[in-house]
């Protein structure tokens, strides 16, 4: 929806959830913040901060790429993500790239994703011109009742998939060598949940675009770590403070019809993150409380 149609709805907040783009942003929104808040949680955590911005170049190359080939951008978006975080995971040692990895096919991507723009933009781009800006800065307030739909439904896979594997992949994350030890698949855990992490890249991408993502995926994250230290209460504190985000920011743009919703949602995140900064100042990091390791299996 262009912005003089979103103006011309009226800014009154009792009327929000009474246009049908807007209970679609919110559905999908929904499920796609708390999908990064979870999976972003385990991505600080685990110290991958720079593997979700290199992804986030991936779903900008694969999505460019599918359009290219006159195909819907999410196949790009998804089959780029995934498999691109699980190449990621086999070049680095037990499932976990290394900053040169992962520095390797940042640029390669990048490049890649300049050569597919150039394509899409000189032979494809009079069927959609709009398509290319939206994989840089997201769309929610232009999903469909099925896109949306199907946004929900990868979220709630994905926050599925991400506490099915909790317990056993916060202990690998915290002491790799013990868990590898005491019999946790170290490196196909590590691959699985990069999986995981390309899956809601490539869902995140829709809603604030591929140059924004991280700022999704990393600030709600980063506040909860710092506000406590027992890991399951920042998981679920990390996906609240997200969703939270999520929400003011599409009221927010809203109310303000000229504020991009993509950028109304990352300020939120980066407000969150600083408060809690500001909470914690002058405290270390939360790390994980040692007690929740030693209930670890």
């Amino acid at each position: 929806m262009s912005v003089n149609a979103l103006a011309a709805t009226g800014p009154g907040l009792g009327e929000m959830l009474a246009h049908p783009f807007m209970r679609h942003a919110f559905l999908a929104g929904t499920f796609v913040a708390l999908a990064a808040g979870l999976v972003g949680y385990f991505v600080v955590l685990r110290g991958q901060v720079f593997t979700g911005d290199a992804l986030s170049h991936v779903a900008f190359a694969g999505a460019l790429g599918a359009l290219a080939l006159g195909l819907d951008a999410r196949v790009g978006l998804f089959a780029a993500t995934v498999l691109g975080a699980v190449a990621m995971g086999l070049l680095g040692p037990r499932g976990r790239p290394d900053d040169v990895v992962i520095g390797n096919v940042f640029a390669w991507v990048l490049g890649l994703g300049v050569f597919f723009l150039s394509v899409y933009t000189t032979s494809r781009s009079a069927a959609d011109g709009r398509a290319g800006v939206n994989v840089l800065f997201g769309s929610i307030f232009g999903l469909s009742a099925g896109q949306a739909a199907w946004t929900a439904i990868v979220g709630a896979v994905v926050c599925a998939a991400l506490l099915a594997m909790a317990r056993p992949l916060l202990f690998a994350s915290v002491d790799e060598a013990v868990a590898a030890a005491r019999g946790v698949p170290v490196r196909g855990l590590g691959l699985a949940f990069l999986a995981v992490v390309g899956a809601c890249s490539a869902e995140a991408t829709q809603a604030v675009g591929a140059l924004l993502l991280l700022g999704l995926l990393a600030a709600p994250a980063g506040a909860a770590q710092r506000l406590t230290t027992r890991p399951f209460r920042a998981l679920w504190l990390s996906g609240a403070l997200a969703v939270a985000a999520m929400w003011t920011g599409l009221t927010t743009s809203y109310l303000a019809p000229n504020v991009p919703p993509s950028f109304a949602i990352i300020t939120v995140c980066a407000g969150l993150y600083l408060a809690a900064c500001g909470l914690t100042r002058g405290r270390p990091r939360g790390d994980v409380e040692p007690s929740a390791l030693a209930r670890m299996p």
